[in-house]
């Protein structure tokens, strides 16, 4: 992969964050925002929907969070190299040159900096100035400057969810040693994903025991909330038989809903049930009347069931 690893960071002046010091931390660690996201340089504050404004903000989320192995070509402004979205990129590099000239960004990289978005943006940056076989290595924070939303040049993604981690040696003939073991390795880890057709950031995974669907809704937690209750009250809150909303993730400002589904259910048995359930979900959405005590309690249920990833 990258022959020699370029690491740049600019220096950041000192600024006041968007959230209280005492104030707990957006992120959701139960920790006050001076001892987590705001300790140290806050020239970048923590911004909880760092995704919102770019085109397929669910599907960058879910890319992001759980999607193992996908990818999206990327439209970027002012230049024309063939640029890469990424899930994972090998050794978690946050950004890569390929020997071809195009450029790879990884989404699942460990971050330091309060709003993601930069950080990503900052590295695509140092690999669009880099050369064939560079790898990108952010130290230091980027302190501020262009986020992801401005340079996407492109109403949506065309991701495609792979298998495994193959396509990191497309370019190899036949990888030996050390790449085809990170190769092999990647793959063991990597739990089987399909994204459904029939609506939009849904992602069905197996992994082993059971079988999930997890889909990022676009909606506010409360107004969320609110709909799901209301639809659970009704049991209209199931996809297929065997199927249940055990709780949902809380992942940069989104709600992502969790089914467990029977072992054999696979992707295809959920794409009309998925489409039935979204039309079932505007209509509770749509509803602006006040909630049965039924529905308080329903709503109280699920938002003791959500896990905040960090």
């Amino acid at each position: 992969m990258g022959k020699r690893a370029r690491t740049k960071g600019t220096s950041s002046a000192a600024g006041d964050g968007a959230v209280g010091p005492r104030q707990p931390c957006p992120c959701g660690s139960g920790k006050r925002y001076k001892a987590c996201h705001g300790a140290g340089d806050r020239s970048t504050p923590f911004v909880v929907r760092t995704f919102d404004g770019l085109p397929d903000e669910c599907d960058w989320v879910a890319l992001r969070e759980f999607v193992p192995s996908a990818t999206a070509p990327l439209t970027v402004r002012g230049t024309d190299r063939e640029v890469q979205l990424c899930s994972l990129l090998p050794m978690a590099w946050p950004a890569l040159v390929r020997p071809d000239g195009s450029v790879w960004g990884g989404l699942q990289v460990q971050h330091s900096s309060g709003d993601i978005s930069r950080d990503l943006a900052y590295a695509l940056q140092q690999a669009l100035d880099g050369e064939p076989g560079d790898t990108v290595a952010v130290n230091q924070l980027p302190g501020a400057g262009d986020r992801m939303q401005d340079l996407v040049a492109q109403e949506g993604l065309d991701i495609t969810v792979h298998d495994g981690f193959a396509w990191w040696v497309d370019d190899v003939d036949d990888p030996t040693g050390e790449v085809a073991a990170s190769v092999e390795q990647a793959n063991a880890a990597a739990t089987p994903t399909r994204r459904l057709t029939s609506v939009d950031a849904a992602y069905w995974c197996d992994v082993g025991t059971k079988e999930h669907l997890r889909w990022v809704l676009p909606h506010g937690e409360e107004r969320l909330l609110s709909a799901l209750a209301r639809l659970h009250r009704r049991g209209a809150d199931t996809l297929v038989d065997g199927s249940r909303l055990v709780g949902s993730f809380r992942a940069h400002g989104l709600l992502v809903p969790v089914w467990d589904l029977e072992v054999g259910t696979g992707a295809d048995a959920l794409e009309e049930a998925a489409a039935e359930f979204a039309t079932r979900l505007d209509d509770a959405l749509a509803d602006e009347s006040a909630l049965t005590s039924e529905e308080r309690s329903a709503r109280a249920g699920l938002a003791n069931r959500q896990l905040t990833i960090r």
